[in-house]
C-alpha cells in the first residue's frame, strides 16, 4: 500500500511521518503531483495560517489536484480548515470540499483560553474512521480556528461550544485534532484510515 503525506510549506509533516512508522507504514513525503495521484491513500497536514497556505497550494496548482483526488484523503487540523469552503483566518477562500466556513473562537467568558489546547472528547462519532470505538474518546487539540457543526460532521467536541473534530465526505476525511499526537486512540484513528 502506498501512502502518500503532501508536502508544502506547513509545519507538523514529520510528526505525522514518524506516527505512521509507529504503525509500521512508511510513507512518501512528496509535491509530486503523479506520485499523489497514484497513492493508495493521502495526509494532508498542516499546522500554519490559512491565508499564506492557500496562496502557496495555488501557486503550486496543489489546490486543484487536491479536489481531484478520488482515493481517501485525510486532512489534519489546518488540512481540515483548509477543505473547507472559507476561513475567517486572513479572510481566506480555500478548497470548498466542505460547504461550510472557518470560524475564529471568541472566548465567551474569563476560563475561556484561545487557542483551544490539549485533550477533550469525541462524542457523536460518525465514520469509519471512528470504526471499533465504544465510548467517548480523549483526543488532543491545538487550534483557534474551528468548524461549525455541519451535514458533514463526523464527530463533535464541545469547547466554548459544540464544533466539528471530524468531518466527512466521500473520500474526503478530515479531524480538526492531531491523531498524530493523540496516544493509541490517535493510532487506532489513523489505522482505520489505512484499513479504508
Amino acid at each position: 500500500m502506498k501512502i502518500a503525506v503532501i508536502k508544502y510549506n506547513a509545519g507538523n509533516i514529520y510528526s505525522v511521518d514518524y506516527a505512521l512508522k509507529r504503525l509500521g507504514v512508511e510513507a512518501v513525503i512528496t509535491a509530486d503531483k503523479d506520485v499523489l495521484r497514484a497513492a493508495d491513500k493521502v495526509i494532508f497536514p498542516g499546522v500554519g495560517e490559512a491565508e499564506t497556505t492557500m496562496k502557496f497550494l495555488r501557486a503550486n496548482g496543489m489546490d486543484t489536484l487536491i479536489k481531484e483526488l478520488r482515493q481517501p484523503l485525510l486532512g489534519i487540523c489546518l488540512g481540515m480548515q483548509l477543505m473547507c469552503r472559507h476561513s475567517e483566518e486572513g479572510d481566506a477562500d480555500c478548497l470548498g470540499i466542505f460547504d461550510t466556513e472557518v470560524k475564529r473562537f471568541v472566548s465567551q467568558k474569563h476560563e475561556d483560553k484561545v487557542p483551544h489546547m490539549g485533550w477533550n472528547t469525541l462524542t457523536e462519532t460518525n465514520s469509519a474512521l471512528f470504526k471499533g470505538f465504544t465510548k467517548d474518546e480523549f483526543v488532543y487539540f491545538v487550534h483557534s480556528f474551528y468548524v461549525p457543526v455541519n451535514e458533514c460532521t463526523a464527530a463533535v467536541t464541545d469547547y466554548i461550544h459544540p464544533f466539528s473534530a471530524a468531518l466527512h465526505k466521500d473520500n474526503y476525511y478530515a479531524t480538526q485534532f492531531h491523531p498524530e499526537k493523540s496516544g493509541s486512540v490517535g493510532e487506532r484513528i489513523l489505522r482505520n484510515f489505512l484499513e479504508l
